[in-house]
Order: C-alpha cells, then structure tokens, then sequence
C-alpha cells in the first residue's frame, strides 16, 4: 500500500485541555506566531519520503507521544507528536468499500511506521462507506477496527462534544460521524477571531464560518452542511468532472458530455499543470482507465466524455476542456461561500485560511473574493517542509497536538 512520510522536529504546540460534560473539550490556547510558507498545491507531496528517523521512534518513559488518526473511505492519514511537538506526518491509500481488510491493513502499516504512542485520537469519515449498512454502523465497525489494530489509550472525536471512549461509540455516533473538519477549524479559532476555514481535500471541501473565536456552523452532520453551505464535494484530484458541468466548449460548439466514469478531477489538475505525472500524496486514487497518470492519459480520459478519441481533441483544445471543468468546480465552491454571505455567517474583511492537498486553489479562489489568505501551516510551529505537509493532513495534524 503506498504512504507518505514526512517526519521533521517541530517547535512548541497546543495540548493543553479541560473536561466538561459529555466528553472532553478544547481550551483556548496562546497564539503562535510564526512565519507561514507560502500556500503550495499538494501535489508536491511524493508517495514516500522520510526526513530524519529512519526507523519508528523507540521507547522512552519520559515521553509523551500521541498519533492523531483522520481514517476516511480513501485514505487514512496520521500524525505523530511528542511531549507537544509535531514529529512525523504519514498518508495511504484505503479502499474499505473492496472489504474491511482493505481499511485495517493500511491502519496496521501507518502503526508500523509511526511506532507505538501512550495515546491516540481518532476521527472518521469512512463510515460513509458503503461497506456498512448505514452510517451509525460504519461508526461503530470503524471504531472497533481502529480499537483493534491501534490498541492502547484510544479516544474518539465526536465534534463539539469533545472525545469519547470506544464504549460510548454507539450512542454518539450521529456526532462522530465525519466530524474531521471541526478539530481542524478549533485550532483555527483560537487563532483567528474571525476567518473562513476552507480545507480542499481530494474528494470534499468544507467551508466553516468562524466568528468571535468560535466555530459558527449551522449544521453537523453531513446533510446538514450541504444544505447550509458548509460542505461541497468538489475535491482536488477525486470525483467526476462532469459533476460540474453538462455540457462543455468543444471546437466552438457546446457539447454535451457523456455520464460515464470515463475521467477524475486528478485528469483536469494533470492536464493544467496543478498535479504531477506518476502517483503522489495528493493523488493516490487508481485512474478510471487504468492506464498511466501521465498527461497524455489525462488527455484521452477527458476526450472521452465529450464522445471523442484522443486524436480528436487538439493538445491547446483539451487543455482549454480542462480549464472549463476547473473553473466549474469553482464556481460550485463559489456559490457555497455566496450562500454563507447570503446570511452574514462570515464578517466582509475575514481572511480566508487554506488548509488541504488543494489549499493553493484555495489561495487562488480567496484573492478572487478579494480576501486576505492564511495558512493552516501557520499555525502549526515547526519546520516550514513539515508544517506544509501536516497543513495537507490538517484533522490528523490537529488531534495529534490535543491532550485531554
């Protein structure tokens, strides 16, 4: 199963946390002022790379390590910090809709290469599966195989209620399920007062308003974010094109497309120069032919849905093809940021801050709503590789430097 690796020291960070009812909750910490590295696309990530330790950590009484796990039904990511300090970033490929052994092996390499932790902080979106029957049991299946492969001190993040224990899974699902993008923007509130949080994963972006310090959604659940503007499944490389557009420009002509899975987004960021040829961290997702990730295969897969061979699509016409379908994925994101100004959930001079594999798209979109952007990567001290790989992996980032 293919991985990326990006161990590297980090400076400072956030643990500290106090109980409250119904699980344990966030307690505001100091701002971090650092420098952020310029905003990158994600597909600078390789599928394997280490930097540092060539082997997982060993033991040590006096330290204090804890993996942060972000397991969705594409890939699992997880973070490693110790006594505080962010020390190692990891992804892989997961595919638990061809069998649960699909998400357990990926789960049991990335504990390989992390090493052993005294504790472990996981949130999920792979109960969106259709591996499971409906979401409450993915929850439970997912918690029960993280329970198992982890082994140790694990909690579960439930959203706004904080973390709960394996044994209260069951009745806190429903705020379990694909909470990931909440412990990401906690961390943005207690650095930005004000802001909208856009993270840019491959297959979904999420888009929370933030105000008074505070995560200000209208919805929890999934369906409940769709219908309010806080959830778009517009991602970077995963997903049909066509999901964006019916028809498209061809030779001068408007062309209606064909609805086969004959293409991804990972096509259109090839052709446009935003993603690399070969497999990368930003991009692990097998092709919808099969054949190579190179552009001249992007090409072929792209004239396929408006009826045509590849020969048939001149190199500057499927070029302008991919461009069309980007600009359509960003008006859909666009007009989710229209629906949360339409009742005044984000302030008129709050920046935009960009996190996810797509987060450079993200800068792009924030200048053309004439935003200030920010980093994610801001907010996590450490080296300026390391913050902009964890900035990829934002929730597992985020869960590795809580404490509770």
């Amino acid at each position: 199963m293919p991985g990326v690796s990006y161990p590297s020291p980090l400076r400072g960070g956030w643990p500290r946390r106090k109980a409250g009812s119904g699980g344990a909750q966030l307690q505001p910490l100091p701002l971090l002022r650092e420098p952020h590295p310029a905003a990158s696309l994600a597909a600078d990530l390789p599928v394997k790379r280490r930097y540092g330790r060539p082997h997982p950590p060993q033991g040590n009484l006096n330290m204090t390590a804890i993996i942060g796990w972000d397991i969705g039904g594409a890939h699992v990511k997880a973070a490693r910090a110790e006594n505080g300090r962010l020390v190692a970033v990891t992804q892989r490929a997961c595919a638990p809709h061809l069998g649960l052994a699909h998400l357990e092996a990926p789960i049991r390499e990335t504990l390989k290469e992390l090493g052993s932790a005294s504790h472990h902080r996981v949130t999920m979106t792979a109960e969106l599966s259709d591996a499971f029957e409906n979401r409450a049991s993915g929850v439970v299946s997912v918690a029960a195989i993280a329970a198992r492969e982890i082994v140790g001190d694990a909690l579960f993040y439930a959203g706004a209620r904080g973390f709960v224990a394996r044994a209260q899974i069951r009745e806190a699902a429903e705020a379990v399920a694909s909470a990931n993008w909440r412990v990401s923007a906690e961390l943005v509130a207690q650095h930005c007062a004000d802001a909208l949080f856009i993270d840019m994963g491959s297959t979904t972006t999420d888009l929370v308003p933030i105000r008074g310090g505070r995560v200000c959604t209208q919805g929890a659940t999934d369906a409940e974010r769709l219908v309010s503007g806080e959830l778009c499944y517009a991602g970077f490389s995963r997903g049909a094109p066509q999901a964006y557009a019916t028809r498209a420009p061809i030779d001068g002509r408007w062309t209606p497309l064909v609805n086969e899975a004959f293409a991804s987004m990972a096509d259109v960021r090839r052709i446009l120069g935003d993603l690399p040829e070969g497999d990368c961290g930003a991009d692990l997702s097998p092709t919808a032919d099969g054949r190579p990730k190179t552009a001249a295969a992007s090409h072929a897969r792209l004239a396929r849905l408006a009826g045509l061979d590849t020969g048939q699509l001149t190199p500057l016409q499927g070029r302008a093809l991919a461009a069309h379908f980007a600009r359509a994925q960003m008006r859909a994101i666009e007009d989710q940021i229209a629906l949360l100004a339409s009742r005044e959930a984000v302030g008129p001079d709050a920046p935009v801050i960009g996190a996810g594999v797509g987060r450079a798209l993200v800068a792009r979109l924030a200048q053309a709503q004439g935003r200030a952007y920010r980093d994610f990567a801001e907010f996590i001290a450490a080296s300026d590789e390391l913050r902009a790989l964890a900035a990829n992996c934002a929730p597992a980032a985020a869960l590795a430097l809580f404490s509770v």
